[in-house]
């Protein structure tokens, strides 16, 4: 797990040696072990390292193939790397790890040597011989890579700091992107806030040469690469278990210990029992707990820890180590998120207990129907062919209800909708700000394009999937991706801990999302998942309620944080895109107890100002 970053000059000559210094000097959290550069011509390739396999100098980078061509930096790590690296007969390996045998894949085979490998992975590749470089970025989006074009000079780097680390001067910010952050409190799509700085869209590859750019998509969730066929319900479990305990098996491959947090929810859970059966040693298992109870799921840990041996930590963390950590954690955001502080506190927690690598449980909520509208939107689902007739009768009710609120807001939106598909209704169910309030607080255009729904009504392949099915695609291409996803990479990295997440393991994947809907009608949350571990998990495990990690933000708005977020309050005021008055009177509001205000829609607002502030936003 690394940073990377590199220059292209498409015309003319630059200062390359220091311009990557600098990329890569932004980015030692994500590398303490080694830094590398490379430079030669027009290009410069700079790499930061976290050793986790071959832990010599054999793995450190830039690298080069055995033929001299090419020259690449990767981050990310490739499970089945030796399964790959027996398919290579024609080279004799001087290392022990992945990287090398990514490159003498990529000398053999190009683009096509990308679909051999399991894992999560960003890199650059530099042809020399046809002077282009080539950027690839996995299939779920795991790893972030972002690019931007500054006059005749493309650069491209694991983080947005890298790229404005050597970009000096004025930064606009993108109000296409500032929209999307506060429709869904993370930015969608390939936009960044920065005006200019995309991020590669996951399964795709750019070649950019000094003649073109091209995008090609080597992946797509919709065409997965085996149709299966299903039989019985026993079957089905068999195959879900065994293809789980195989992306834990491949994701234990280090040459540093592997922990492995644990919540004492379901999916951390399955990740521990699994990592029991197939782990030679016995597990490291890391549980962050609370003197509050509300807050406290240690209990539920410690019974997994009992039943699998693991050997166990509890972390007890106040309140006050939270707030003294807020600072470091909204530093650490590389991209503002309303969402990220959470993972930045059980990261560092870890981290700090001296693990390097850490199993998570998440991604389960997402393939087996974790969340309530799983549910929800098969019942509605189910209502399709009276939608349309019924549209006066919701128009009439939709007339009654204030939009004064988010939930009225959003409600009255579905009541208004014209169909009851995927694109339609999934951004209803994951927006955080809706259009009532766009038009309250915001100079900005609620009607803009929204990114994920856009994606959503491109996918020509997505209504031949079941419909617990086609939420779970949305989910992926949602807030799986711009949030969850990108939180846990940030947060992570930001206190150099290498995250791997089994859930997201895409042969599992396309499996389950071609399990027909037979086989996961929940009677309980996750029914499928828990079906297929038979009796790993103890049922005090399975059926309690879904608490989720959470802290009590909204009271320390109002006490502990309150006078920081009041200079945010006042710094945003200042800002163009905020409709000061309203924002303000909002605040008061929320202060003396208003239940129409959540605090989620306070906390965006404090978050993208300390972001704009700090990188300097105009």
């Amino acid at each position: 797990m690394c940073g990377i970053a590199g220059t292209f000059q498409l015309k003319g000559t630059g200062d390359l040696g220091a311009q990557i210094g600098k990329m890569t000097g932004s980015m030692v959290h994500r590398g303490p072990d080694a830094e590398g550069h490379w430079i030669e011509g027009p290009v410069a390739l700079g790499h930061r390292r976290l050793s986790i396999i071959d832990l010599s100098s054999t793995g450190n980078q830039p690298y080069a193939s055995h033929n001299g061509r090419y020259k690449m930096v990767f981050n990310g790590e490739l499970y089945n790397f030796r399964e790959v690296k027996e398919r290579i007969a024609d080279h004799v390996f001087k290392s022990t790890g992945d990287t090398e045998v990514l490159m003498e894949a990529w000398s053999r085979w190009q683009l096509d040597a990308v679909h051999q490998f399991r894992g999560m992975f960003a890199f650059g590749v530099w042809d020399q011989r046809e002077e282009t470089l080539w950027l690839v970025r996995d299939r779920l989006g795991v790893k972030p890579l972002y690019y931007c074009q500054k006059g005749d000079q493309f650069l491209f780097a694991s983080e947005i700091q890298s790229l404005l680390a050597a970009l000096p001067g004025k930064k606009e910010i993108n109000e296409q992107a500032l929209a999307g952050y506060f429709r869904y409190q993370s930015v969608p799509g390939d936009e960044t806030i920065i005006a200019g700085i995309r991020e590669l869209k996951a399964g795709c590859c750019l070649k950019i040469s000094r003649a073109e750019q091209k995008l090609i998509p080597w992946w797509d969730i919709t065409r997965p690469g085996k149709q299966y066929q299903f039989g019985t319900k026993k079957q089905v479990r068999e195959q879900v278990r065994d293809l789980l305990r195989n992306a834990i098996a491949q994701r234990l491959v280090s040459d540093v210990p592997v922990g492995a947090f644990l919540s004492g929810g379901i999916d951390s859970s399955a990740v521990v029992a699994l990592m029991a059966e197939v782990s030679s040693q016995r597990p490291e298992t890391f549980n962050i707990s609370f003197q509050e109870k509300e807050y406290d799921e240690s209990g539920y840990a410690e019974m997994v820890a009992r039943k699998f041996n693991t050997n166990h930590h509890r972390i007890l963390q106040k309140p006050e180590y939270i707030l003294d950590n807020l600072i470091p954690a909204l530093d650490a955001m590389d991209t503002p998120s309303g969402d990220g502080i959470n993972s930045y506190i059980v990261s560092k927690s870890i981290r700090d207990a001296g693990i390097k690598v850490a199993l998570s449980g998440i991604g389960g909520d997402e393939l087996f129907g974790g969340y309530p509208f799983f549910k929800q939107y098969d019942k509605l689902r189910q209502l399709g062919s009276l939608w349309p007739v019924s549209k006066p009768l919701r128009q009439l009710a939709g007339a009654f209800l204030s939009d004064a609120n988010s939930r009225k807001d959003r409600l009255k939106q579905l009541l208004s909708t014209s169909d009851v598909s995927i694109p339609t209704i999934y951004p209803l169910l994951r927006q955080i700000t809706g259009p009532a309030a766009f038009r309250k607080y915001l100079n900005i255009d609620a009607a803009v394009t929204d990114p994920i729904q856009q994606r959503l009504e491109g996918l020509e392949g997505l209504k031949n999937f079941p419909v617990y099915s086609q939420v779970s695609i949305a989910e992926y291409l949602g807030y799986t991706q711009y949030t969850l996803l990108k939180d846990t990479d940030q947060m992570s990295m930001a206190v150099s801990l290498e995250v791997r997440e089994p859930f997201f393991d895409h042969e599992l994947i396309e499996y389950v999302l071609q399990v027909p809907d037979e086989f996961k009608r929940l009677s309980y949350p996750k029914q499928l998942l828990v079906e297929s571990l038979g009796e790993l998990l103890p049922p005090e495990i399975v059926h309690r309620p879904k608490q989720g990690f959470v802290f009590p933000w909204e009271q320390w708005i109002k006490t502990s944080l309150r006078s920081f977020c009041q200079e945010r309050i006042d710094s945003l005021s200042e800002r163009s895109f905020v409709k000061a008055d309203p924002l303000r009177r909002a605040w008061s509001d929320f202060l003396q107890g208003d239940p129409g205000i959540r605090w989620m829609e306070i906390w965006l607002f404090i978050v993208i100002d300390y972001w704009l502030t700090k990188n300097e936003c105009s």
